[in-house]
């Protein structure tokens, strides 16, 4: 018994080395710090506050972040540049603003406000200073609780055989990082990282160790579920199924967009979510070979409700974002400067209109990365659909938070 347990902590470290060698653990030296990801504005730099959408929405989803904040200690910290604010400090903020849309302000009395209570930080972006605005959305899809025919591609729950390993649990210099999604090779008493996309889709007998939820009838279906997070399944009966993010197998995600564009299949200038599904359609004997580019796999839940950012509260159309968790404080109140697809005329495109809107920071995301992206929900809308797949304007992203020592009872 003692010779198995020293192998098995033998091959863990060995695991650990071959992660660190092979990037799966990332290096704190490789990480943006946190504290260089914003930039505090003096008041002169404040950018003109207004709402495209006329608020609506914004309350609802402030009082999502609110829900998150007041489960924390209230003295949980939230970095901003170089400043900290408490969890108490960020309900405030929450409340005194939700306070004063009450009033249905103009846009003057707004940006008296604005300066005369709140501090404002920008992201620091990319060497222009700008954000990269994506989107996602919640997507409808048809399938079968049982395999059929027509319905043959699986969306499976998390699998039995899949650890998470917490390596600050190891050492202090992982504090931070993303934890490890391995599984036990029983045959060479390893611990090896978890399958890839293309091994488990090869495994006829996954099933057994992660069970299916639904079948689709859409392989591309279950590819762009996968990549939104989750989705809204119409069953045979009428019935519909909400399906939730579980986890992943850890394995790095990479852009088969980028892929195409690459090997010269799509245009950099036409690359979009709709592009790549007319593609794939097109050319179905290269299915596995662009898919598989892709080692990253999602499992799923089913819940009612939703669908959930990565704080545990529902996102709100066109008032929750996903950003780098190690850049920007979550459940924090932002403004977005940037442009969105026209909502009458989205097939074809024809233009993209100037928009400047608050948000939540309420989700996280795979390739959302670093001080220069953010992703906006969309919704679940045929403009959501559309709308989010051809998302990528560049923009500002701001954060507001309440001067400290700000008194509540102000008039403007």
């Amino acid at each position: 018994m003692k010779t198995v347990y020293k192998n098995t902590v033998r091959a863990f470290f060995a695991f650990l080395a071959c992660c660190m060698a092979a990037g799966c653990v990332p290096r704190a030296a490789l990480k943006t710090p946190a504290g260089l990801c914003m930039k505090k504005l003096d008041v002169s730099d404040y950018p003109v506050f207004r709402d495209s959408m006329d608020f609506r929405g914004l309350e609802v989803s402030i009082g999502r972040s609110l829900a998150y904040l007041e489960k924390l200690p209230p003295g949980r910290r939230f970095r901003y540049a170089d400043s900290q604010f408490t969890a108490a400090h960020l309900i405030r903020s929450m409340k005194v603003f939700a306070g004063f849309l009450k009033n249905s302000p103009d846009p003057d009395s707004l940006n008296r406000f604005i300066r005369s209570r709140f501090l404002v930080y920008e992201a620091v972006g990319n060497e222009d200073g700008r954000v990269v605005f994506t989107g996602y959305f919640e997507p409808f899809c048809k399938g079968c609780l049982k395999k059929t025919g027509e319905c043959r591609w699986p969306v499976y729950s998390r699998p039995d055989d899949m650890l998470e390993i917490n390596m600050a649990a190891f050492s202090q210099r992982y504090k931070g990082q993303p934890r490890l999604m391995a599984r036990v090779d029983q045959e060479k008493k390893q611990v090896v990282p978890y399958y890839s996309r293309a091994r488990i889709n090869a495994m006829p007998d996954f099933a057994d160790t992660a069970q299916p939820l639904v079948w689709l009838k859409s392989r591309v279906d279950r590819f762009f579920l996968e990549i939104q997070g989750s989705g809204r399944v119409e069953l045979e009966n009428g019935e519909i199924l909400r399906l939730h993010y579980a986890a992943a197998n850890g394995r790095p995600y990479r852009s088969i967009g980028r892929y195409l564009i690459r090997h010269n299949e799509i245009a950099r200038k036409d690359m979009s979510m709709q592009a790549i599904r007319t593609w794939l359609e097109l050319h179905p004997e290269r299915v596995d070979e662009v898919l598989n580019h892709n080692e990253s796999f999602v499992f799923f839940r089913t819940e009612q409700g939703g669908p959930y950012g990565s704080l545990g509260v529902e996102v709100t159309p066109m008032r929750s974002i996903a950003t780098d968790p190690g850049c920007f404080p979550k459940a924090s109140l932002c403004f977005v400067s940037t442009k969105l697809a026209d909502r009458v005329n989205i097939n074809p495109l024809k233009k993209w209109e100037k928009a400047d809107f608050f948000v939540l920071n309420q989700d996280t995301g795979g390739a959302v990365r670093g001080a220069a992206r953010a992703d906006i929900f969309f919704g679940s809308s045929l403009y959501a659909r559309f709308a989010a797949g051809h998302m990528n304007q560049k923009g500002r992203l701001f954060f507001l938070v309440l001067k400290p020592g700000s008194m509540a009872g102000a008039e403007f």
